[in-house]
């Protein structure tokens, strides 16, 4: 090789980080979003007053399940919390003799599901994702079989390690340069800015990036399970052992006071509850088993009770996870941030907004470079402005488009039917009509155009929320509801930032350096002297 190690890696680190940027880029944005999935759940159902009393919330689900689906083979509920809008919880009704399983959403057989608020009557909120939505779309994207959405996810997650790898052995004095942020300097600002956010919150990008494969790894390097298991149903069994399952006796019982059942087990574990799964309520061969919350641990794989519904009394626990299950689970655990308290989540999102702009400074950070040397800046080849019109539409048209998507949330009629999926078609119409501006308009335009209105629609946001909902800025800051305020002052935040560089783009105007002026007009005199690139 005549160049060095260090150079070699120079191509690696832009065509790795380039090939699949755009869906790097979709998967940091609602990654980051999602680290406040429980705040987002609430924020888009603005009618729901904060849970204060968790037991008596559940207390109240229990009550609305008896009286609802007293005879329902099954009961799931989500431990209310001050994060959660409240108590989310399905039932599977009983089978009878004849006929077929029903399947429901999500492959659930027949549920139906309901939504306890902090009041502890059933949530007549608006229909929504809510914050659901980005934590999916992370991983499984949208309008798109779900394998095929993880493959390439998996891909582009694999391409963004080899990426980051690379790019510390490019840049050999990265460190140094990240105090170094020359403004104005066209392709050396863009690369000052690309090495600043990913020398900034590196090790967090290393341990994103690869614990997000590892979230993946049973579908992308199957072999391990192949080879240990000829029957593969196993090795769920194996991950996540659970109490033998028992069947309804048909005798009537009374099931224990679930909050009692919460209490004892929060007493066992040393933690929270996070769910409570009821099999055969109202038998005597009812049992009620209670999961750990992931926020209490940095392991996803947390511990787990099992007891008799009637009497109380533990008849399981969960077996000690293994060295790789619990390396896996702590994997996950690290990815997803659920352990994090209130502090933590916050540096979680302030570094995946820190690998966003790394990710979309090195996307355009590859035309900024590559424009310098056209022979024409002014008239680029297709390829040029095919990876230039993407940058556009993504960078600057998508998060135009989960600005729609919000503001969908709160204008789109309360009883309207579904509600919720046409709040994420407004995301993808408003992605689409940025596609169509990137392809009418200039570059300056359309630069300018989708960055000032994704950060006017952010900014309106908490003053809609002030006028109309019983959740403004001001309002919540009195109450305490600091989640709530502090999402509205994410949105202004960001607002604000859009605008400033929306401003910024639209009072640019590049520079043509001396030299390749001088090129330009040696060629146009003698093609001959044209120099090679």
């Amino acid at each position: 090789m005549s160049k060095s190690f260090r150079q070699s890696q120079s191509f690696l680190h832009t065509w790795s980080g380039m090939l699949l940027g755009w869906i790097l880029f979709l998967v940091f944005v609602t990654g980051t979003i999602a680290f406040w999935r429980e705040g987002m759940n609430r924020w888009m159902r603005p009618e729901l007053a904060r849970v204060e009393q968790p037991m008596q919330v559940l207390a109240a689900t229990q009550r609305f399940l008896a009286s609802k689906a007293p005879d329902a083979k099954s009961w799931f509920i989500t431990m209310p919390t001050g994060r959660a809008p409240g108590a989310q919880t399905f039932w599977i009704p009983a089978e009878k003799k004849g006929e077929a399983p029903r399947r429901g959403r999500r492959g659930r057989r027949g549920d139906t599901q309901a939504l306890i608020g902090a009041d502890g009557q059933v949530a007549t909120a608006r229909e929504t994702r809510g914050g659901e939505f980005f934590y999916r779309f992370h991983f499984d994207l949208h309008y798109m079989p779900v394998i095929w959405a993880r493959w390439l996810v998996g891909i582009a997650s694999m391409m963004m390690l080899v990426a980051i790898l690379s790019g510390i052995v490019t840049h050999k004095k990265i460190f140094r340069d990240f105090f170094t942020l020359r403004r104005h300097k066209g392709q050396r600002s863009w690369l000052d800015g690309h090495n600043a956010t990913a020398v900034l919150a590196l090790p967090f990008h290393l341990m994103i990036t690869y614990t997000g494969i590892v979230t993946l790894m049973a579908l992308l390097m199957p072999w391990a399970v192949v080879a240990n298991y000829t029957d593969q149903t196993k090795v769920a069994a194996h991950l996540f052992p659970a109490a033998a399952e028992v069947e309804r006796t048909g005798r009537p019982a009374p099931l224990m006071p679930l909050t009692r059942i919460v209490a004892d087990a929060e007493g066992r574990l040393g933690a929270p509850v996070g769910y409570i799964e009821v099999a055969n309520p109202g038998d005597a061969a009812a049992r009620v088993t209670v999961g750990q919350s992931p926020s209490s641990a940095l392991s996803t794989r947390t511990p787990r009770l099992a007891y008799n519904g009637v009497s109380g009394r533990v008849v399981w626990r969960s077996p000690d996870p293994g060295g790789a299950s619990l390396t896996a689970g702590v994997m996950v655990g690290l990815h997803a941030g659920r352990f994090a308290d209130t502090m933590m989540r916050w540096i979680y999102f302030l570094c995946g907004v820190a690998g966003t702009l790394m990710v979309a400074s090195g996307l355009v950070l590859w035309t900024v470079k590559r424009r310098e040397k056209l022979p024409d800046p002014a008239r680029p080849h297709l390829g040029f402005r095919i990876v230039d019109g993407l940058n556009v539409a993504v960078i600057g048209g998508f998060p135009f488009g989960i600005a729609c998507f919000l503001w969908a949330n709160r204008l789109l009629p309360v009883a309207m039917r579904g509600r919720a999926e046409w709040e994420v078609h407004s995301l993808f119409i408003a992605w689409g009509l940025a596609l169509v501006l990137t392809l009418v308009a200039s570059r300056r335009i359309a630069w300018t155009g989708l960055l000032a209105a994704t950060g006017a629609l952010l900014i309106a946001l908490p003053v809609y929320d002030a006028l109309a909902t019983r959740h403004g800025l001001l309002t919540s800051l009195i109450a305490g509801d600091f989640m709530m305020a502090g999402i509205d002052t994410t949105l202004l935040v960001f607002g604000l930032g859009f605008l400033g560089v929306a401003r910024r783009t639209a009072l640019h105007r590049p520079t043509v350096r001396a030299a390749r002026r001088q090129r330009a007009a040696a060629a146009v005199a003698d093609p001959v002297l044209e120099p090679a690139e």
